[in-house]
């Protein structure tokens, strides 16, 4: 299930999600926590959903369908990210991977500051797997984060706020494009070629929910990471060229393109999804 706000260009958000969950395997389902208006050159306007129809969401799908993983995308409000820590609780999810999203890649904020303390206290906490990008790594650490040996130290930090395991990204680095895994006692690095394109709207949102329906799908955290750093890449290599400004990743690259499949990608995978 991703928990997020719906991106009305379908590059980013609960579409982004939607196509993800599905082209790897899983069924997808939505708890949408706010209305955007929003194209390849920004974010146009916000609309709060209600948090008492968050929560009706919520519940409609936890006592009919069950929930195996899910991912939190953009909580705009306080109010709102109360509400889903508070049916994340009540229903026991377990494997919840919390993309801390705070800033488009427009520059355009996409969180309250009053909600970041709430997301820090509340729902970061409940967090199986978070996914921080660098700025947001910086925010949530408070050191800047310029090198390898930075993001681990930032990992560290993140990770006495509650988180079990932490993924910075270190996308917005020179160099190769390399995530940090780290589990409280040791960390990994998974990195693959930096694509020249600046068509990567979506991307955490895509790799936050890839990484979601690996584990619900029964893969450990470094499994799963592993497959969705190979997703969001060949995502990001077959990106679509629409729009005036950031395009979008290609969500269905790995069903379409011969060779860009990971193995949760391969339709016989789908066979055995839960």
């Amino acid at each position: 299930m991703t928990i997020a706000g719906s991106d009305s260009g379908g590059g980013a958000g609960i579409q982004a999600d939607l196509k993800t969950i599905t082209v790897l395997g899983g069924f997808g389902m939505s708890v949408i926590t706010a209305l955007t208006a929003q194209n390849t050159l920004g974010v146009h306007g916000i609309h709060d959903v209600p948090p008492a129809f968050v929560a009706a969401q919520f519940d409609a799908v936890a006592t009919d369908i069950g929930i195996d993983a899910a991912k939190t995308g953009m909580l705009a409000t306080s109010e709102i990210i109360r509400v889903v820590a508070g049916k994340i609780r009540q229903y026991g999810i377990v494997k919840l991977v919390v993309d801390p999203v705070m800033v488009a890649k427009g520059g355009m904020s996409l969180i309250r500051e009053d909600a970041k303390k709430i997301m820090i206290t509340e729902l970061i906490p409940l967090a199986f797997v978070l996914t921080p990008n660098i700025p947001e790594a910086e925010v949530l650490s408070g050191i800047r984060i310029a090198t390898l040996a930075d993001m681990k130290e930032a990992a560290r930090i993140i990770r006495n706020l509650g988180a079990r395991h932490v993924v910075v990204k270190g996308g917005h680095l020179a160099g190769d494009a390399g995530d940090l895994l780290y589990d409280g006692r040791e960390s990994r690095i998974f990195s693959a070629p930096r694509i020249a394109t600046a068509d990567t709207h979506g991307t955490g949102c895509t790799y936050s929910a890839a990484i979601a329906t690996c584990l619900g799908r029964g893969m450990d955290v470094a499994g799963a990471v592993a497959e969705a750093k190979r997703y969001i890449t060949e995502a990001v290599r077959y990106a679509w060229r629409v729009g005036g400004g950031h395009g979008p990743t290609n969500h269905l690259a790995p069903l379409f393109v011969p060779g860009a499949a990971g193995e949760a990608g391969r339709p016989e995978a789908w066979k055995t999804a839960g």
